[in-house]
Order: structure tokens, then C-alpha cells, then sequence
């Protein structure tokens, strides 16, 4: 089976959460085909996680997940997913995030000969599309592995076409502030202490915070800050005692905008409800062995890059110290779509790259 047919099959599985869906069934048929095609040894854990393991040494995990988005209505028919290939690309729910670059990756795991001093894992975890529910859970029951290539989309960034290697991603905390205040009959604003005004208090300190920012290995990277939702008041008539806003903030690493001053306004409470990490490699010779074995797989020229959004790498990074990197076939705007496909050139690509970098990896990193 090539990562063609393997992606094929993948995206064929429901793997989205609901109520009528085995959220499990991809990762269970994963690690069957992991166990029958490999000498691996293959562990499906309770969170639904499928980690496979050859070799000794030195760790370089490719990582992935099986769990996908909900399909929109015209990408499952009688609950079965809706696979189509058209122009080159396979268009399905979970093509682009990421079953196509999972495929390859676990294709590459079976053929490519494991180098001495180097331990070769692939895992693909359940409940990314959850706040990384597997990726944490991994961590939590000891999985550490020093290096890590994760398979999101890294292709077109730098110019279309291109598979880059993106050696960052920003991270994302989502929080609520909440204005307290005091109701009272609107003939009487005195009588009483207004949320809005002060929750509008509150936006003006938010407006005025600088983005987090920081630079790694020579890239400027940048946040941002906004207030999303605001949610206030019970009545045309009644000063409101009650003001909620939703800050929406893409975290850097190292670096965070200090929300917390607005609790210096009376009556006025921050709270973190999402913390997804961002990542940043801080080491050079493992980005630059994957940005070269890019470089030699494909007829474009890759960068080192960075993805504007959160993925398991932030995770690995941040609780298991994990040097990681990102490459994979998807693209930006592809993810998540009503009309989610992956290039399937790019699939075969992404597999020349996961197969012939753990001889390299070897030689300057291991």
C-alpha cells in the first residue's frame, strides 16, 4: 500500500467526535496496519493514541493525529465520509488536517531502514482537534522523544508549491474578562455601578498593550491581541451589573501580552480559559537536516518558516522538551474547509521526506 491508498483508506474512516461516530475506529485501524505491515512495536493507549516504536538510540518521532473536524453536511452521506479525486487532489474531511501527511509518514515508518543510534517512532494522536487532548495525555504516560518532525501543513508558505519546514508556530490563549457592577433603574445611573462602562474601561487597556513578539533563529515573530465577543446587560432600562468579554490573544514564545492589567479596574476578573503553546526549535543543526532533505526532494526551493497557528508540537515542546520542526503536504486555507483536499503529488513528496530523513538526522543530529 503506497501513502496514496493509504491516505485513501484513512479518510474513509470517521473520525470526527459526535454522537454517532467511534472517535476510535481510525486509530484502531491504524494501529492494526501498523502491527501487520512493520516489525514495530505498536501500542494503542485508553486515550485512543497509536504509537509505533523501531529501533534504539537517540529518539526521532514523526507525529500526527487521526481525529478530524466535523464533516459539513455535503462531506458525509448515510454516515459515511465523501471522498472525491479531482485535479490531482483527494478531497474528503481530514485530506489536508492531516490524514494525507499521516499516511505518508506512516508509510515512510515501514519502508525506511532504521539507522544504528537512532529510535524511529510514528504516532498519531486522538483529540488534537480538542485542545491536543491525546498529545497531553501521551506526555503524561512518559512519551518524550528528543526530536520530532509534526506532520501539519507546512507546503506553500514561503511561495506556492513548495513544502517548507516551519521552526515555529504561534500559540493561542483565549480568555474572559468579566465587568462587575451594581444594577439600577436607568432614571438613576447614580443609584448604581455600570459593567459596560467599566468592561469598555477594560478594552481601552487591552487596546493600548503591546503584541508579544520575539525572534527565533532569525525570524521576527508577532501576536496579537483582540477582543472578539462582548456580552452585557439585561435590560433597555437597567444600568447593567454585568459585562463579559472574550479576548482572543496568539501567543509567542516566550513572550505574552500582560492581559492581567486590567484587573487594576474596579470590579473587573480575568480568567484563562484555552492555553495552547506555541513552539520554537532551538536547535539549528536538526532544523537545518530537515530544511536540507526538503531542499533535495523537491524541485522548489524550502525555508525554514513559521505556521500562524497552534499544533501538537506546542505541546511536545513545552511539557516534554521536544526539539521540534513541522512539514507536511497541506496547505493554508485547506483545513477545516467544506472543500478540505490534499495534493496527492505532495503526499508522495512528504513521503520522500519522512523516509530519507532519518539517515540524515543520523549523521548531524543523533
Amino acid at each position: 500500500m503506497n501513502p496514496r491508498e493509504l491516505t485513501r483508506e484513512l479518510i474513509a474512516i470517521p473520525s470526527h467526535r459526535g454522537p454517532d461516530t467511534d472517535e476510535d475506529a481510525a486509530g484502531k485501524w491504524l494501529a492494526e496496519w501498523l502491527e501487520d505491515r512493520t516489525d514495530a512495536t505498536v501500542q494503542h493507549d485508553d486515550a485512543g493514541n497509536v504509537i509505533a516504536r523501531r529501533g534504539e538510540g537517540t529518539t526521532l518521532a514523526f507525529v500526527g493525529h487521526h481525529d478530524v473536524v466535523p464533516p459539513d453536511e455535503d462531506q458525509i452521506t448515510d454516515g459515511e465520509y465523501v471522498i472525491a479525486e479531482r485535479d490531482g487532489r483527494l478531497c474528503g474531511r481530514g485530506s489536508a488536517d492531516m490524514k494525507g501527511s499521516l499516511a505518508a509518514m506512516c508509510c515512510a515508518f515501514r519502508d525506511v531502514p532504521v539507522p544504528d543510534g537512532v529510535e524511529l517512532v510514528v504516532a498519531s494522536f486522538a483529540g488534537e482537534e480538542q485542545g491536543g487532548e491525546g498529545c497531553r495525555a501521551a506526555i503524561d504516560t512518559g512519551f518524550t522523544p528528543e526530536y520530532a518532525v509534526v506532520g501539519e501543513g507546512s507546503t506553500g508558505y514561503s511561495r506556492a508549491g513548495v513544502t517548507d519546514v516551519a521552526i515555529a508556530h504561534k500559540g493561542r490563549r483565549g480568555s474572559t474578562i468579566v465587568a462587575e457592577g451594581e444594577a439600577a433603574h436607568a432614571s438613576e445611573v447614580e443609584a448604581g455601578e455600570n459593567a459596560i462602562y467599566r468592561a469598555s474601561d477594560a478594552v481601552d487597556v487591552l487596546r493600548d498593550l503591546p503584541f508579544p513578539s520575539t525572534t527565533v533563529q532569525d525570524h521576527a515573530i508577532q501576536g496579537s491581541l483582540a477582543v472578539t465577543e462582548i456580552e452585557g446587560g439585561s435590560a433597555w432600562n437597567v444600568v447593567p451589573e454585568r459585562c463579559e468579554l472574550t479576548v482572543d490573544e496568539r501567543t509567542v514564545p516566550a513572550d505574552r501580552a500582560p492581559i492581567e492589567r486590567v484587573e487594576t479596574i474596579d470590579g473587573v476578573s480575568w480568567t484563562v480559559e484555552q492555553d495552547l503553546p506555541p513552539m520554537a526549535c532551538g536547535d539549528r543543526a536538526f532544523a537545518d537536516a530537515v530544511l536540507t532533505v526538503a531542499a533535495d526532494i523537491q524541485d522548489g526551493e524550502p525555508e525554514h518558516v513559521v505556521k500562524p497557528h497552534a499544533t501538537d508540537a506546542g505541546w511536545l515542546a513545552d511539557r516534554a522538551g521536544t526539539e521540534c520542526v513541522i512539514a507536511g503536504a497541506a496547505e493554508p486555507g485547506e483545513a477545516h474547509t467544506a472543500g478540505e483536499s490534499v495534493s496527492l503529488s505532495v503526499v508522495d513528496r512528504c513521503y520522500r521526506l519522512y523516509r530519507d530523513l532519518p539517515a540524515a538526522f543520523a549523521d548531524r543530529v543523533a
